[in-house]
C-alpha cells in the first residue's frame, strides 16, 4: 500500500487526460461528453464532501 496510492494518485489524472486527448482526436463531441460526465462526478464528490463536514461539526 506504500506504492500503490503514490502511484494511483499519479497515473489516474494521467490516464483521464490521456482519455480526453484521444476521445477528442476520435471525435470532438465525444470529449466534450466525457467532460461533462467528469463534472458531474467532480461536482457529486463535493457535494457529499460538504454534508459531511457540515454534519461533522
Amino acid at each position: 500500500m506504500k506504492i500503490a496510492k503514490p502511484l494511483l494518485l499519479i497515473s489516474t489524472p494521467i490516464g483521464v487526460v490521456a482519455g480526453l486527448r484521444e476521445a477528442w482526436r476520435f471525435h470532438g463531441w465525444l470529449a466534450v461528453l466525457m467532460a461533462v460526465l467528469l463534472a458531474v462526478v467532480a461536482a457529486f464528490f463535493v457535494m457529499t464532501w460538504r454534508v459531511i463536514q457540515r454534519e461533522s461539526r
